[in-house]
């Protein structure tokens, strides 16, 4: 039976975060967006799709209803026409027509700055409510994506059975409260760019962020 790997502890999490910043210093969002609209919408649309794809559809989207007046008045199937390209496009249409309704007539066609709040819009989850928290309204917060899962498995900071709740809760225990935000875009641009999940040498990995943790201790 194969012994169960021992778990970073909360030194260990941080230095390899902080080594993943030396790695990718500029992790940021990669969602193209103008305001906090542009970006809950986007965000919305980037479920089970990549940002890239995400990017190419939204100058078209918003450039014909810039605002939620006019997202909550367009035909759904003109969105549904403008977003096609994007995985889901046929719910996430009616997603981001009704998210938009609901901004107008409950927010003043404001976006909310509560977890709470966001997530009664249609199309949003605990992730993307994070997600315009951290980015939008810089709120400390952590958005678990399968980038951050699968990362934060990979290097045992966390169980492999862990769900996506406690995924974000063991990373809000074990990194410095500054840390949350930041530590999101980190583990996503090296999910993403270093440790993919098509197969790759891992040990590469390992190796990369080990040497960075050596030097700085």
């Amino acid at each position: 039976m194969a012994e169960t790997p021992k778990l970073l502890t909360a030194i260990e999490t941080t230095e390899l975060i902080e080594a993943i910043g030396e790695l990718y210093p500029n992790a940021k969002a990669e969602l193209t967006h103008k305001n906090t609209f542009e970006l809950l919408i986007a965000v919305i649309m980037s479920a089970q799709t990549t940002d890239v794809g995400v990017n190419k559809v939204t100058p078209l989207l918003f450039d014909a209803y810039p605002t939620p007046e006019a997202l909550m008045a367009a035909d759904v199937k003109d969105i549904m026409d403008k977003i096609k390209t994007i995985g889901l496009y046929r719910n996430k249409a009616k997603f981001i027509k009704e998210c938009s309704r609901q901004l107008v007539e409950d927010f003043n066609g404001e976006v909310p700055g509560t977890h709470k709040e966001l997530q009664s819009l249609a199309g949003v989850g605990r992730k993307t409510a994070n997600v315009v928290l951290s980015v939008a309204f810089d709120e400390p917060a952590i958005a678990v994506d399968t980038h951050v899962d699968r990362i934060s498995k990979k290097f045992n900071i966390v169980d492999q059975k862990a769900t996506v709740v406690q995924v974000e809760n063991a990373l809000m225990e074990k990194l410095p409260k500054e840390l949350w935000s930041i530590a999101h875009h980190r583990l996503i641009f090296f999910g993403r760019y270093q440790c993919p999940a098509r197969a790759h040498d891992h040990d590469d990995c390992i190796k990369k962020v080990s040497e960075i943790i050596k030097k700085e201790s």
